[in-house]
C-alpha cells in the first residue's frame, strides 16, 4: 500500500477548494495543548480557540466574563500544539466592539503574540464595519451568526434562531453583511437548518454548522462536548462520543482509596537511596529509628 501523502498546512484557499468539491470541513473548538496535538495530527481543518474554554477550564458561567488574557493564554497553547490546522481565535467580549482601531489592535495582538492566523467574530450586521477593519488590516475573519453567546439576553437565552421567516431573513442579512465586510467563512450557531442550507447555497464562502444541521460546508463542535466535560448543560445539537466523567470519577476514587490504604505510592513508584548511602545519611542526621531499621534489614538479607 502506498504511503499516505504528507499533510499540508491548511489555508483559506484549501478550504475554498474543499467547499467547491463538496468535501466537508471539520472545525473544532479547542483550548488546551493536548487537544490541539491530537486533533491536529488526526487532520482537523480548523482549530478554533473558543472563549467557551474559559467556562470549561476556568469555571466562568458564560463567555461574557472570559477575559482577553485568558483567551490569549489558550491561543498560545493551541499554537504550541498544532502544525497543520488553521489556527482561529474567537475574539472575546468587547475586544472588537468599541471601535475599528481597538478591533484591529486586539486582532493584531492575537496574531503577533499567539501566532493566530484568523479570527472569529460573533454578532450581526451592525458589527460588520469593525470586522471589515480587521480584514482590511490583513487578518482574515470568520463571521459568527445565530446564537451569539455575547448577546444571549437580547436573543432570549440559549434558544435556536431562525424559526420564523422574519428572524431567518435577519440572519441572512447579517451573514451577507459579514461577507461584504470580507469574511472568508460564516459560522451558523444553532440556527434552523433552513438558514444554514440557504446560506451554503447562496454565499461564495464556506458555511460552517454549529448545531445548524447537516447541509452546510462543514461542522464545528466544542471539544469538551465530545467528552461531556461540561456537565451543567448538554446542548441538543452536541453528541457525546465518550463520557469521561464516570471514568474520571472512577480513577480519582481509586487513587484516593489507594492513598488512604497506603497502597500508593508503592515501591515500584518510589526512589530509594542505596543501603550504604541511606545508612550514612541516617547516621549523619542521628536518625536512630532509621539506623535500627537499616541494620535490621541488613541482618535479614545476610
Amino acid at each position: 500500500m502506498a504511503d499516505a501523502p504528507a499533510r499540508r498546512k491548511v489555508t483559506i484557499p484549501m478550504l475554498m477548494t474543499k467547499m467547491k468539491k463538496g468535501e466537508p470541513i471539520t472545525q473544532l473548538a479547542a483550548y488546551d495543548y493536548r487537544t490541539a496535538v491530537v486533533s491536529d495530527r488526526l487532520g482537523m481543518d480548523i482549530l478554533c480557540v473558543s472563549d467557551t474554554g474559559g467556562m470549561i477550564l476556568f469555571g466562568h458561567k458564560s463567555t461574557v466574563t472570559v477575559s482577553f488574557d485568558e483567551v490569549m493564554m489558550m491561543a498560545k497553547a493551541i499554537d504550541r500544539g498544532s502544525k497543520y490546522g488553521l489556527r482561529m481565535v474567537d475574539m472575546p467580549y468587547w475586544s472588537f466592539h468599541v471601535s475599528k482601531e481597538e478591533a484591529v489592535e486586539n486582532a493584531g495582538r492575537f496574531v503577533h503574540e499567539a501566532n493566530a492566523e484568523v479570527m472569529k467574530c460573533e454578532g450581526n450586521k451592525y458589527h460588520a464595519p469593525n470586522i471589515e477593519a480587521i480584514v482590511r488590516a490583513g487578518v482574515p475573519v470568520q463571521g459568527h451568526i445565530g446564537i451569539t453567546p455575547m448577546r444571549m439576553p437580547q436573543l432570549g437565552g440559549f434558544v435556536a434562531q431562525g424559526k420564523t421567516a422574519k428572524r431567518a431573513k435577519e440572519m441572512v442579512e447579517d451573514a451577507k453583511a459579514f461577507v461584504d465586510a470580507g469574511c472568508f467563512s460564516i459560522l451558523c450557531e444553532v440556527t434552523t437548518s433552513e438558514v444554514a442550507e440557504y446560506l451554503a447555497q447562496t454565499l461564495p464562502v464556506p458555511v460552517i454548522s454549529l448545531g445548524a444541521g447537516n447541509c452546510a460546508h462543514g461542522v464545528h463542535i466544542i471539544s469538551s462536548d465530545l467528552f461531556h466535560l461540561w456537565e451543567e448543560h448538554v446542548p441538543r445539537h452536541s453528541r457525546i462520543y465518550t463520557d469521561l466523567i464516570p471514568i474520571m470519577e472512577d480513577v480519582i476514587s481509586r487513587y484516593m482509596k489507594d492513598v488512604v490504604n497506603r497502597a500508593y505510592p508503592a515501591e515500584k513508584e518510589t526512589v530509594f537511596m542505596a543501603p550504604e548511602e541511606a545508612l550514612a545519611f541516617a547516621q549523619e542526621m542521628k536518625w536512630e529509628r532509621k539506623i535500627d531499621e537499616l541494620r535490621s534489614a541488613k541482618k535479614k538479607s545476610a
